[in-house]
């Protein structure tokens, strides 16, 4: 029978090497890594950018879900994948001008929106809103057509939004509205608000 054995073999690293082995990286490998670096750190910054967006609340229109002075992080690629939905918060583009603006969606495209007795009205069904300052004291009817929405802002009687200018384009949404981040103590996820009593259009 032919026994086995298992040596156990100690390799040592030497801690320097001879003089005539040293040797030193060339300055173009030096400089090509500093390039691919900043390429990198360039490409991560233009990828970040591209999915969120910051934005600072100037004005009190969506008191008292934000206020005047938060910094928001956006969602820029949210609704290339779902629709905005009745309760979104959301950043656009104001359809007259170049201001950007934070409003709650309240219509969606082909729905009839009346605002009259001091409540809002989607497609027949007065809808629940914990979230506004004040009940609105204007009226009006309003049916959003096709790939536009209907916004408000929460403080209902002191925003400029779709009672006042009209509806928003589908295009002019820049993102849906996802952390107040600044100052610290305000830290939250934005609330947005599912309506579930108007969750399904095949009952409007």
């Amino acid at each position: 029978m032919t026994q086995e054995y298992i040596t156990d073999e100690i390799v040592t690293t030497p801690t320097s090497l001879p003089e005539d082995m040293e040797f030193r990286q060339p300055t173009e490998v030096v400089l090509r890594e500093i390039i691919e670096t900043f390429l990198l750190t360039f490409f991560i910054f233009w990828l970040v950018n591209g999915l969120i967006g910051r934005y600072k609340i100037d004005g009190s229109s969506m008191n008292p879900t934000l206020y005047n002075g938060q910094y928001l992080i956006i969602n820029n690629i949210s609704y290339l994948l779902d629709e905005p939905q009745r309760g979104d918060v959301i950043v656009f583009k104001h359809p007259q001008n170049d201001l950007n603006l934070i409003k709650r969606v309240v219509g969606l495209p082909g729905d009839h929106v009346e605002v009259h007795d001091k409540q809002v009205f989607v497609n027949g069904v007065p809808i629940d809103e914990p979230y506004i300052q004040a009940a609105p004291a204007y009226s009006g009817s309003w049916d959003v057509p096709e790939n536009e929405y209907f916004v408000l802002g929460d403080n209902r009687n002191n925003s400029s939004d779709s009672h006042s200018w009209s509806f928003l384009p589908e295009e002019n949404i820049l993102g849906k509205a996802e952390v107040i981040y600044w100052p610290p103590s305000d830290w939250q996820i934005v609330p947005h608000f599912a309506h579930d009593e108007l969750a399904s259009p095949s009952l409007n």
